[in-house]
């Protein structure tokens, strides 16, 4: 196993904010380690995980977001 990532880590590696990291780890959108009370994710996984999410594009101009798509 490889070094675990902390979700400040991950929120730079993926680029986003600390609040969306949380959300899916509280949702468990994401893989990740529970240790005690706090959480760790494993690079391997997150890039594994990011893969299985790619999209083609559909060829529409607008984008829209549906909170329960993302979720589930």
């Amino acid at each position: 196993m490889e070094k675990l990532l902390t979700p400040k880590q991950l929120c730079e590696l993926l680029q986003v904010g600390q609040s969306t990291v949380y959300l899916w780890t509280h949702t468990e959108f994401l893989p990740f380690y529970k240790l005690g009370k706090s959480v760790r994710f494993e690079e391997n996984e997150i890039w594994e995980w990011v893969r299985q999410r790619k999209r083609k594009s559909s060829g529409r101009a607008t984008m829209k977001y549906d909170i329960n798509a993302l979720l589930g």
